[in-house]
């Protein structure tokens, strides 16, 4: 009895430990998120002279990543992390693909992201090596929230952050951060003064602005809640998500969400997970805390490991 009492505080006082990690790794990556517009593309054009002045432009924004992660009822443990790329100015698919990993790190609210970055990352990294690279995403919608987060800081934000690219969190549920309430959004939204109006802004009791809650076609009853990722303007977000919808959920998210279905049955190719997903994963938050601390030698690799310790065994092969 007394061993299982000593098993247990010593499982309470590790998990204790995690969180306070996840604390400090969570911490370090908001200090480099970017909530303005920050990327060299222009916005396509409508009308056939703005799109004739497009020829002109260096670059323009073309292809956009959809991501997301949905787990097995059977399994939670067994998770299927996908990848779509669009073209944004015709919304078709270009190029896909995805990962069947099974999982070790829990599920804790507010630290979502430890469980599912490393698998979008590897995803992100495949593109980036194989025939495809041309449609490497310029920017990416996450099934998931950005800053309209209980931490300010969910998963868009830290794909994100670590991928160095410009991202928007797409919530089909709303987060009840700062006073906010879906009750009270669908209140704002069915008011006389919004009905002509397909979004409204998100403000907080505090004033701070969290997102925008968006009716992405006249028909649609229950608003997306978009939120600033990494590198992009709520305004601009709210543009580029207009642009994608067809129905509720932009096609991005809503054609990435098909290929679970799709690889359940076999109909598309299977791609496993090395471990490479972690390494890259665990390279980048060491670069970056190698850049937090330039003045610190000799235990830069020993804290990031300390730091990621209860992530490294995280991932096994399915």
């Amino acid at each position: 009895m007394e061993k299982l009492f000593e098993t247990e505080a010593e499982e309470a006082s590790s998990s204790s430990q995690d969180h306070k990690r996840w604390i400090e790794a969570q911490d370090m990556l908001r200090r480099r998120l970017i909530t303005k517009d920050d990327f060299a593309w222009k916005l396509p054009k409508t009308t056939s002279s703005e799109k004739e002045e497009e020829l002109e432009e260096v670059e323009v924004l073309r292809y956009v990543g959809g991501v997301d992660v949905s787990f097995s009822k059977e399994d939670p443990s067994v998770a299927c992390g996908t990848l779509v790329v669009l073209n944004i100015q015709n919304l078709q698919v270009v190029y896909e693909d995805f990962a069947i990993v099974t999982i070790a790190v829990p599920y804790v609210p507010g630290f979502l992201a430890f469980r599912e970055a490393p698998i979008l990352l590897e995803l992100l990294q495949r593109i980036q090596k194989k025939d495809a690279s041309p449609f490497y995403p310029q920017l990416l919608m996450v099934d998931g929230n950005g800053i309209l987060h209980p931490r300010g800081f969910g998963l868009a934000c830290h794909l994100g952050v670590l991928a160095d690219l410009p991202t928007i969190g797409i919530g089909k549920n709303l987060h009840h951060v700062d006073g906010l309430t879906y009750s009270r959004v669908r209140q704002l939204l069915e008011a006389k003064e919004n009905s002509t109006r397909d979004f409204i802004t998100l403000t907080g009791c505090s004033g701070h602005t969290w997102g925008a809650a968006m009716r992405s076609t006249q028909d649609s009853l229950k608003p997306i809640f978009i939120s600033v990722g990494h590198r992009v303007s709520l305004y601009t977000a709210i543009i580029i998500v207009k642009m994608a919808c067809k129905y509720r959920v932009p096609e991005p998210i809503r054609q990435v969400e098909g290929i679970p279905a799709e690889a359940s049955k076999g109909s598309v190719r299977m791609m496993q997970l090395h471990g490479s997903g972690w390494f890259t994963y665990l390279s980048l938050l060491q670069q970056i805390y190698f850049q937090k601390h330039k003045a610190v030698e000799g235990m830069r690799s020993e804290n990031i490991r300390e730091v990621h310790s209860c992530y490294k065994q995280a991932r096994k092969v399915q």
